[in-house]
């Protein structure tokens, strides 16, 4: 039976972007965890531990994240597993975001001279502490902006979960079409909800990087 489109419906879709949300932050939080450690192997003297990593990024890269996401969500059922929607989906968001975050994290460790590199050594610091004391302070500042432009491109991908049967912001949206069929109306909806959730994002990463570029 057609309806339609109502306050409750509203609420329904600031309810699904509370889990568009909490998507976003596992996902960014795992891959922020990923990319942290695929950026140390990717720096690393060890040549086997820079193709591990080099490998990881051109594989995570080079497929689409949308059968990524079908790998994660339908892997388990081989070994007969079960696996839910917001587990597949987080898993699957957090695998491509740490290969993603591991290259800009990357180049803003080897953006740090080698000089400083050679200087603390000579001092005598171990790597880890070369990476905590010099490194790292400075690799921070530079990484900042390219990460907070990552986390809005990670907040639109959240919609792509929709396919695996998580009910975020773009499946509610789309539950809300089968049964009102205002297409437009909702989508719009779905879309302003968007962008007032990125745009915030994209000018502050817009202006980390000026003031980035101010400083060198």
């Amino acid at each position: 039976m057609i309806r339609p489109f109502g306050w409750g419906d509203f609420v329904y879709l600031l309810f699904a972007t509370e889990w568009t949300l909490l998507l976003s932050a596992f996902s960014f939080i795992g891959g922020g965890a990923l990319g942290l450690l695929v950026a140390l192997m990717r720096t690393s003297p060890a040549r086997w531990l820079r193709t591990v990593a080099s490998g990881y990024v051109q594989l995570f890269q080079g497929t689409p994240l949308l059968i990524q996401l079908f790998v994660v969500f339908f892997l388990p059922t081989y070994f007969n597993l079960e696996i839910s929607a917001l587990s597949a989906a987080a898993i699957g968001l957090s695998l491509n975001a740490g290969a993603f975050l591991g290259e800009v994290w990357q180049g803003a460790i080897q953006s740090v001279s080698r000089g400083q590199w050679d200087a603390a050594s000579a001092l005598g610091l171990h790597r880890l502490r070369v990476l905590h004391l010099v490194v790292f302070p400075q690799a921070i500042r530079i990484a900042t902006p390219p990460t907070v432009g990552f986390l809005v491109q990670l907040i639109k991908a959240t919609s792509l979960t929709a396919i695996i049967g998580f009910t975020e912001l773009t499946r509610a949206g789309q539950i809300l079409v089968n049964s009102t069929f205002e297409s437009f109306r909702i989508y719009m909806i779905v879309a302003i909800i968007y962008f007032v959730l990125c745009f915030p994002l994209t000018l502050l990463s817009r202006r980390l990087e000026r003031h980035l570029a101010r400083g060198l």
